[in-house]
């Protein structure tokens, strides 16, 4: 196991603007692996369809993505869930 000492003591060694040839070949095509770059698990593939709710719940998420836009609009800030100016 490598300590932080060591690993550091490697890095400030280290060459910062290493000559890269012309032939390398990317890491990725070394590991070959069959992963994608962000898991499925973590960013799943989206819905067929173009809204994936509809009747009432669709005029509620249109409601608050407006007062979302009119805070903002206003110049009001609600990032942390209270609303204040700037």
């Amino acid at each position: 196991m490598i300590t932080d000492e060591e690993l550091t003591a490697l890095a400030l060694a280290a060459e910062p603007d290493p000559v890269v040839p012309d032939d390398a070949v990317p890491l990725w095509d070394l590991v070959a692996t069959d992963e994608t770059l962000v898991s499925s698990w973590y960013m799943p593939a989206p819905a067929a369809s173009g809204l994936a709710i509809g009747g009432w719940r669709r005029g509620i998420v249109v409601f608050l993505i407006a007062v979302f836009l009119a805070i903002e609009v206003v110049g009001l800030c609600s990032a942390y869930g209270v609303i204040s100016i700037g």
